[in-house]
């Protein structure tokens, strides 16, 4: 058990009609003590109480919850006091709370770090709470509580189980010549490590598509001045993120907005028109929107439909690839020839301003997006932590299969790949290598 007792709103800060106080350590019985005079209520099931503080005035009226360990969210005794959300009320019962011996404010993340160190849950689970209550969209909801469930930890403590198996036959052909082993037990793992090795670099050549989604994917909006960028930013977020006008280079920075495109987050950036400038300030702007260009997802690269008559500024020309939507905007006072094209490109006709298009754009933007960080069937890892993990992993694993006759050496490539592997989830156990030799094995019997 840990020593302190923690407590912290759990609730959303700021005003509200119910806030929720959550505490969490073995004082936790003691302090609903003090603060209601009466014992805790039965487990999992809640109780009107009357909160006073050290004189016996009353603070507020609450519905408290007790969880008794294990049975909580940290795995330790847990209150959650469900007070009347106004700043008068908390402030009064936080002070209160500070008066009570071994009772400290929690530390950004504490509830959620005893709840890993009492095993509730493990670290690829934490991130996954961390995800879920910062999801914006629906797909972001789907993936935090699909890893949340266990998605990646159950697929890497596979994967290491594996690996420790592996390694236990290993280990026992170097630790224990002298026992009756099956021959050749080296070389028959040497095919199971080959498998897992693809395996492992498969999940890893997903495109990114997990971290995508979790970030949001990154759009922008590229084109010459005056094609209407900024407009398109604003019909696109439907408000007016950025400002318009028909003098050039007005926009020199980048604006940014977050859309939600189908359940699917989008970072949508309007950058600086591209032309060659003697401004300092417009040409810094120019190296961003193409610094932007190159960091993007995808780009939406925007043309003038009055002005494709003659040959397309270079700057704009070069952005034109697989990787970008082109539509040419102000068909509403031009025209675009029928299946007209740019570098293989098809150039969809727009209107910003009548709306021409705009739903047309909307839904290759979103086939664009899914076809990206769209939710697949299988778990996709989230964050950089666990794609450097399995890349050490990979690596350790291919100096096994091109290693030569060393059993120790090749041994401890297997052993670094599968702790690799443990640092994801944060389950880092010697003792499941021992009960894998003895149970195999039965050495020593």
């Amino acid at each position: 058990m840990t020593a302190q007792t923690i407590y912290a709103l759990s609730s959303a800060p700021g005003r509200a009609g119910v806030a929720v106080i959550r505490l969490s350590g073995p004082q936790a019985a003691e302090a609903l003590l003090a603060l209601t005079g009466r014992e805790v209520p039965k487990p999992r099931v809640a109780s009107l109480r009357r909160l006073k503080d050290a004189d016996g005035a009353l603070i507020d009226e609450a519905l408290v919850l007790w969880f008794e360990r294990p049975h909580s969210f940290t795995g330790e005794d847990v209150a959650e006091l469900h007070v009347h959300g106004g700043r008068a009320v908390l402030a009064a019962l936080f002070e209160r709370l500070a008066q009570l011996p071994g009772l400290r404010l929690a530390e950004p993340g504490e509830f959620s770090r005893r709840a890993f160190e009492h095993g509730r849950f493990d670290l690829t689970q934490a991130e996954a709470l961390g995800d879920l209550i910062n999801a914006e969209t629906e797909a972001q909801r789907k993936q935090a509580l699909r890893q949340m469930q266990g998605a990646l930890a159950d697929l890497y403590e596979g994967w290491r189980a594996k690996l420790v198996h592996a390694l236990a036959h290993l280990e026992a052909d170097i630790d224990f010549p002298d026992e009756d082993l099956p021959e050749g037990v080296a070389a028959e793992v040497k095919p199971q490590i080959a498998r897992l090795r693809e395996e492992i670099a498969g999940h890893l050549a997903d495109n990114r598509r997990g971290e995508r989604l979790r970030d949001g994917l990154m759009v922008a909006i590229l084109g010459a001045p005056n094609v209407g960028k900024s407009s398109l930013l604003n019909a696109l977020a439907r408000r007016e993120a950025a400002i318009v006008s028909d003098i050039p280079g007005t926009t020199r920075d980048i604006i940014e907005v977050h859309l939600d495109l189908g359940g699917y987050p989008v970072l949508l950036a309007d950058t600086a028109g591209l032309r060659e400038t003697a401004d300092q300030i417009e040409s810094e702007g120019v190296k961003r929107a193409l610094k932007r260009a190159e960091a993007a997802d995808l780009k939406l690269v925007v043309l003038d439909a009055t002005r494709l008559q003659g040959a397309l500024p270079p700057e704009t020309l070069a952005l034109i690839d697989d990787n970008a939507i082109v539509v040419a905007n102000k068909v509403d006072a031009g025209s675009l020839p029928q299946g007209y094209a740019i570098n293989g490109r098809p150039v969809l006709p727009l209107s910003v301003k009548s709306g021409a298009g705009m739903k047309e754009l909307l839904a290759m933007l979103e086939q664009e997006v899914v076809a990206r960080i769209g939710l697949t069937g299988s778990a996709t890892l989230t964050r950089a932590r666990h794609r450097e993990a399995l890349i050490e992993c990979v690596a350790a694993l291919d100096r096994f299969l091109a290693g030569g006759v060393d059993a120790e050496l090749a041994a401890e490539d297997v052993r670094l790949a599968a702790r690799a592997l443990g640092r994801i989830t944060g389950r880092i156990d010697v003792e499941d290598l021992l009960d894998v030799i003895f149970r195999d094995f039965c050495i020593g019997k």
